[in-house]
């Protein structure tokens, strides 16, 4: 069980402390009152009176916030807030540096009104300006004064920033109106030098008239190439090419004769020979054939030479017409560029001249006219319940606040802790197991036995009935009792007649858990001897209210017999207790020597003995015992003790191989108890009984 639940009641009461405190104090603050003007902002331009229409492009969403955010940071700023400011008396920086004397820095510092917050709801073009005053009325003053003055600062903002472009244009419309006339002047002296109304016009007709060169000397080319080859063919003795002149049909006949006195010469000077006169005459119309050919041959290559050089002349001629021709569209088509540049020019500037003239006109026109883009979605009203102190929302931050901050410091110490609080946590970190555990007592007078009822000696002293009814059924003595049975079920196979109780460290209870669980056993009626061997802070003594007269320090020096010093309780037969006896320091430093004969002798004449050791760190002798003795129970308390001295304890212990047979965790919370043995339910059943029982006595 964590610590948590020990600490609840401590828990709640920090809480119920913070809690009324956050109360109180939430009730004496001032209250604070907000009112809150919304205020639409028109992302679009506004639209003019004359020739200016809103601009309805729709921005992305980039610029929406951006747009946005200027605005926010302008209804914050100086130029808007200040008029507001000083309206209804909030300079309070301002006064406080008028009282120091600085006249100018006042003046010029600027103005932020800590209680003024505009805010923006997401996806919307509102704005919202919230202003906070302990008057709900001034409150809600200031955020429509605040609103209508950024409103009048916009609009004045437009208003000049018209008047500004307005006398911007003026002056660029005199710089254009000279560069228009100057442009116009270009023009007309260019077509005084073209000497023509329209240039686009004498271009074309010379562009025609290339064309028409260029199909001519194309032709010139063509015939000039035709002469020269017949020519050409014509010197080298054929006259195939004269038959293309004016006297082709007379060449072609005179060749047709040239053949056919040339097979006639062949036939006749074959049939009659050289010497008749049939071939001297073929021969004489052949030779005079031929003379006309040459004469003929002589006269086509004149002429064709003839032809060649007029057929060169004219490509020639052609060709000289066709360059100037090029020439002079050439400087005509440049000088036309020019001119459309000109003209151009002078057209741009006539009509940007006349459509800044109208717009000048237009922007005074619009000056007086301007509409707005900002305006009043929601006046803010008075409002009469606070915002501040919010009490519901401050009780709930004070509850949680104060329940983490306990929680935490519960769960900081827990984790801090290295004490032994409950039964899992021993099996858990000391891997060992637990007898038994006994319930946390707050008076101590319950946990003594009936010391009233016990005498020295042998002698008994008052009635055994006179002991309290309420402590036969206490839940302190029936964990007692079961400690007492998981005890004796512990070492089944092997008798058990030396019990050792033991601690860790001092003040843990094992005294007191001894001198019950002897009680215990002797209720049994089983033969039960208590030995107080913590000689150095005896206490069995004042558990049972017995005289410190002699005992073990006394058996141990050899002064006296151990059946001389035993004590027995007038209620209980079977129990017999042997005190430490007076201090002394050799019995102390040797009491792991010379019980050890004695012990033997005590534990055959006795069911049990019981010996209330000293803490096993730091005294030697309570290891010594603790290896003779037939068992070992370890008693810590609960919450106190930590885990490393029991931890050492049991590592000693197993060193030597003494038979531990468990832990007893004393002084146990009782919710840890409700977990383990049910004592919770245990005393409840036995205080039930235990009624049940006066009842019927009664």
């Amino acid at each position: 069980v964590s610590r948590i639940d020990e600490e609840m009641w401590k828990i709640g009461a920090f809480i119920l402390v913070v809690l009324i405190a956050t109360a109180v104090i939430s009730l004496r603050l001032t209250p604070v009152y907000e009112s809150t003007a919304t205020l639409y902002v028109d992302r679009q331009e506004a639209k003019g009176i004359v020739g200016q229409e809103s601009q309805a492009n729709v921005p992305s969403a980039l610029d929406a916030e951006s747009f946005l955010a200027s605005q926010i940071r302008l209804l914050q700023s100086d130029s808007v807030v200040r008029p507001v400011a000083q309206r209804f008396r909030l300079l309070e920086s301002e006064q406080q540096l008028a009282k120091e004397g600085d006249q100018a820095r006042a003046q010029d510092a600027p103005i932020v009104l800590r209680n003024l917050k505009v805010a923006r709801p997401p996806n919307t073009y509102l704005l919202q300006v919230s202003y906070r005053s302990p008057d709900p009325q001034l409150a809600a003053d200031v955020a429509n004064q605040v609103a209508q003055s950024y409103i009048e600062h916009t609009y004045n903002i437009r208003i000049r920033s018209s008047q500004s472009l307005s006398r911007f244009m003026e002056r660029q419309i005199e710089e254009l109106r000279v560069k228009m006339e100057d442009s116009s002047g270009r023009l007309a002296q260019m077509e005084r030098e073209l000497n023509v109304i329209n240039p686009e016009e004498k271009t074309n007709i010379l562009s025609a008239r290339l064309l028409q060169l260029n199909t001519e000397y194309t032709r010139a080319q063509a015939e000039r190439v035709a002469a020269e080859a017949g020519y050409e063919q014509t010197r080298s003795g054929s006259l195939e090419s004269a038959q293309v002149s004016g006297q082709g049909e007379a060449i072609r006949r005179l060749l047709e004769r040239q053949n056919e006195a040339a097979e006639r010469f062949a036939e006749v000077k074959a049939h009659f020979g050289v010497n008749h006169p049939e071939f001297r005459k073929a021969q004489a119309q052949l030779r005079e054939i031929q003379s006309q050919v040459d004469a003929t041959r002589d006269n086509a290559i004149r002429r064709m030479q003839v032809e060649y050089e007029q057929a060169q002349a004219r490509e020639k001629m052609l060709e000289r017409s066709v360059n100037e021709t090029k020439a002079e569209y050439d400087t005509l088509n440049f000088r036309s560029f020019e001119y459309q540049r000109a003209k151009r020019e002078a057209e741009a500037d006539k009509n940007l001249y006349d459509e800044l003239v109208r717009k000048i006109r237009e922007a005074g026109i619009n000056a007086g006219f301007q509409n707005n883009m900002v305006r009043i979605a929601d006046a803010a009203r008075p409002a009469w319940k606070p915002v501040f102190p919010k009490l519901t929302l401050n009780l709930l931050l004070a509850f949680l606040f104060s329940s983490l901050l306990a929680v935490g410091a519960a769960i900081l110490v827990d984790t801090l802790d290295n004490t032994i609080r409950d039964p899992e946590q021993v099996s858990r970190t000391l891997k060992t197991h637990i007898i038994g555990t006994l319930p946390s007592v707050k008076n101590t007078r319950e946990l003594m036995l009936p010391a009233k009822l016990l005498t020295a000696g042998e002698t008994h002293v008052e009635d055994p009935s006179a002991r309290p009814k309420d402590r036969q059924f206490s839940t302190y003595e029936e964990a007692v009792r079961t400690i007492r049975s998981s005890v004796l079920l512990t070492d089944f196979d092997r008798r058990l007649r030396t019990l050792l109780m033991t601690s860790a460290t001092a003040s843990e209870g094992k005294s007191t858990t001894a001198g019950h669980l002897a009680f215990a056993h002797a209720e049994q009626r089983k033969r039960t001897l208590l030995i107080d061997c913590d000689l150095r802070r005896p206490s069995q003594h004042k558990l049972f209210g017995i005289p410190l007269g002699a005992g073990l320090s006394n058996v141990l020096n050899g002064e006296t017999g151990w059946r001389d010093v035993l004590v027995r309780p007038a209620n209980n037969e079977y129990l017999e207790i042997i005190t430490a006896g007076p201090p002394s320091r050799r019995a102390a430093d040797m009491i792991g020597q010379l019980l050890g004969p004695v012990m033997e002798e005590m534990a055959r004449g006795y069911d049990l003995v019981i010996l209330d050791a000293p803490p096993l760190l730091g005294f030697a002798e309570s290891l010594q015992m603790a290896s003779s003795a037939d068992g070992v129970i370890v008693v810590t308390r609960a919450g106190e003790t930590s885990r490393k001295a029991v931890a050492a304890a049991l590592t000693t212990l197993s060193h030597l191989r003494a038979n531990v047979l468990g832990l007893v965790l004393n002084q146990v919370k009782k919710h840890h108890a409700d977990s383990y043995y049910y004592y919770g339910y245990y005393g409840k059943y036995y205080k039930r009984y235990q009624s049940a029982a006066q009842n019927a006595e009664g």
